[in-house]
């Protein structure tokens, strides 16, 4: 059986394809950057579709590629980080951040769920600490991930008891997407020491809660939603 994997090339999907593969797993790795999805599947003897999860119907050409293998894992480790005051927002921010956090989850969610039942499979999606926090210009990404959590405590409840469903809201962590904010080192320190921790989040941080969640040793557990934050959600 394997576990699939979506936005695979991130630095939360790619350190936890890393840590599966090391405890003896199987991964089938989805990602939109072809060079670098098909070095890291090279390096892990793993399968890969690349494809956009914007795409219409992105989920047919995933399945193609599996076949009839089983999967008993599901993340969505996909993300957006865009930041402005609501008077610079148009309708389309919105949309578009809807449509990448949520409805493509949906989609490979629905795609998977049989596959997932038949192998007591787990789901892990990703929200963010600015859902329980408020930030300023975080209206568009936190409205988007508010969303996430909402479907994973209903899926939850609508899966059990064949398929777990649980999520992760990290703060600010090291990664492409955040590159634009922590390529200045002094307001990279600045962000660390709003956090309890001082440090910025690494990719590890989350990924080693995801491997926990999509493995047996969390089969009691479904329907949370938990902090990977360095203590910013409760502690600050």
């Amino acid at each position: 059986m394997k576990k699939l994997i979506l936005g695979a090339t991130g630095s939360i999907g790619s350190s936890l394809a890393k840590k599966i593969v090391e405890d003896g797993g199987e991964v089938h790795l989805v990602g939109r950057n072809q060079s670098e999805l098909s070095g890291l599947a090279t390096q892990l003897n793993s399968t890969f579709t690349t494809c956009d999860v914007l795409e219409e119907n992105f989920s047919d050409k995933i399945f193609e590629d599996l076949g009839d293998t089983p999967i008993n894992g599901l993340a969505y480790c996909v993300g957006s980080i865009d930041l402005k005051p609501i008077k610079m927002t148009k309708k389309s921010d919105y949309m578009q951040s809807f449509n990448l956090n949520l409805i493509s989850a949906t989609e490979i969610i629905r795609r998977s769920a049989d596959n997932l039942k038949q192998n007591k499979g787990s789901i892990v999606l990703f929200s963010t600490v600015a859902v329980k926090r408020g930030f300023t210009n975080h209206s568009i990404v936190a409205s988007a991930k508010g969303a996430v959590e909402g479907l994973t405590v209903s899926l939850a409840a609508e899966f059990a008891p064949h398929i777990r469903v649980n999520c992760i809201a990290p703060s600010l962590t090291k990664s492409k997407i955040s590159n634009f904010l922590l390529k200045n080192e002094k307001i990279l320190e600045g962000i660390a020491k709003m956090h309890p921790l001082k440090r910025i989040g690494e990719g590890s941080d989350s990924s080693s809660v995801a491997n926990f969640l999509l493995s047996a040793n969390s089969s009691w557990i479904t329907g949370q939603i938990f902090g990977v934050d360095g203590g910013r959600s409760s502690l600050t």
